[in-house]
């Protein structure tokens, strides 16, 4: 009978204070992307069919188990930070003696599931697989000690020799071990050390002294495996962040006039032939249809834009659903809620609010359309308003097919404008209006000939 494989059990070090963040939120909590580092690794871990993810945490303790409570992981409190083979120690009631256990940092973000891949395909039967890097400046890091070839230690920057400070090769601190020597090597731990920290590498040195194997291997991408502790560092990853997102993009078919000002802060699924202007932001969940133009600066949040929409710059759209061949902007606004039909329009200055408008609707110029159903055809003059707020309760306005609505009208609703209805420019519609029919509801113009203009008082008389 065939032997199972062994169970895979992830541990994110979680813990630590962030200090140089100089923030009241935990460092792990920061954002790449528009989501915070931990869920990052959470999510990349997920991706490996783990048995088990155990979440290693300490400062900010309310915040973290908050951002967390609907996460399937184990939350594990660190209450007194004493370093890395310490904060695994935590985890020891978790760990079984026949699963393996790979070790991970909550904030180095941007390590790739092909990575992991590779360090656990690496690992030997019994011993360590351990993820290195090889840097031109590794000052700072932990160097790679080798005897042979073999690894055979971690040496800490500040416990080297001059000898060992000389070394490339440095850890990052990602490894991939068995549960019971896992736990063995944890129970020898000692903070004999600069730091008076009990250090997670030690483990290397107490698997070279008993025998067992230490392999390694290298990320794919150099930048994955590098850490934040402040928020220099932070913007450095957030930009590599989105060279990779632009890169896959571009490699998928979509043209970005600028690869280095886009920003995708969520998912983009998108068609053929989609091409997106610069400084353009997406966050949330959009899809783009095919054919698709978006002009420069617009912000897409929870978005649909189907095949052959244009929009353009400056217009922002959230929680919107816009059908086939409609055109917006520039410097439309289209709140949650609001749904365009094919071959609709609208223009400058535009802002909608929970509103449908049907095919081939228009809305050219600086218009407020709140809590509105409007047909086909129907045709939006300038400065118009739905005045759907009484300072207490919102409501409705309803404008059928084929409607004129002249500029600077306002629609107080509750209202209902039948179809084929004409509202001549400047009126106030506060009753229903019946199909076909012309309201006007301005005052009647007056015209005095000889008119003398005021002047200006000279003196105060």
């Amino acid at each position: 009978m065939a032997i199972a494989p062994p169970k895979l059990n992830a541990i994110i070090l979680a813990a630590g204070k962030g200090t140089r963040m100089y923030s009241n939120l935990p460092k792990v909590l920061h954002k790449i992307g528009n989501k915070p580092m931990l869920q990052h690794v959470i999510d990349t871990v997920q991706q490996l069919n783990t048995n088990c993810i155990n979440i290693v945490y300490g400062h900010g303790k309310a915040q973290l188990e908050e951002a967390l409570k609907d996460q399937h992981v184990q939350l594990i409190y660190q209450a007194e930070q004493l370093g890395t083979g310490h904060a695994v120690q935590q985890a020891i009631p978790h760990i079984q003696d026949n699963e393996d256990i790979l070790i991970l940092y909550g904030d180095t973000p941007l390590i790739s599931t092909q990575t992991l891949e590779t360090l656990i395909a690496s690992k030997p039967k019994q011993g360590i697989a351990l993820l290195t890097v090889i840097l031109d400046d590794p000052t700072g890091y932990g160097r790679i000690e080798r005897s042979n070839g073999k690894v055979v230690a971690i040496v800490e920057q500040k416990d080297a020799t001059l000898e060992q400070q000389k070394i490339n090769e440095i850890n990052t601190g990602i490894m991939f071990v068995n549960g019971k020597l896992l736990k063995n090597w944890l129970s020898r731990l000692t903070n004999n050390n600069a730091q008076k920290e009990f250090y997670l590498t030690d483990i290397i040195a107490f698997a070279h002294q008993d025998g067992y194997e230490i392999l390694t291997s290298h990320p794919v991408q150099q930048f994955e495996v590098e850490g934040v502790n402040n928020r220099q560092q932070l913007a450095t990853l957030e930009r590599q962040y989105q060279h990779q997102q632009a890169q896959n993009l571009l490699l998928a078919g979509v043209t970005l006039l600028d690869p280095n000002r886009f920003d995708l802060r969520g998912t983009l699924l998108h068609g053929k032939d989609v091409t997106i202007d610069c400084n353009v932001i997406i966050e949330g969940n959009v899809k783009l249809g095919n054919n698709v133009f978006i002009g420069a600066g617009c912000i897409l949040k929870n978005c649909t834009i189907d095949d052959h929409s244009n929009i353009s710059p400056y217009s922002i759209i959230e929680d919107s659903i816009i059908a086939k061949q409609c055109t917006i902007g520039p410097f439309a606004r289209l709140r949650p809620g609001s749904k365009l039909d094919e071959q609709a329009h609208v223009g400058n200055f535009v802002e909608l609010k929970k509103a449908h408008l049907g095919k081939l609707t228009k809305a050219g110029h600086l218009s407020y359309l709140g809590d509105s159903e409007i047909g086909n055809n129907v045709n939006i003059g300038a400065g118009t308003i739905t005045c759907n707020y009484d300072g207490a309760n919102k409501f409705k306005t309803v404008i059928e097919d084929d409607v004129f609505v002249g500029s600077d009208t306002q629609l107080i609703a509750p209202v209902k404008v039948g179809k084929g209805a004409t509202i001549a420019a400047g009126t106030t519609v506060t009753n229903n209006v019946n199909d076909n029919e012309l309201v006007v509801s301005r005052v009647k113009q007056k015209q005095l000939a000889n008119w003398k203009r005021p002047t200006k008082l000279i003196n105060g008389e």
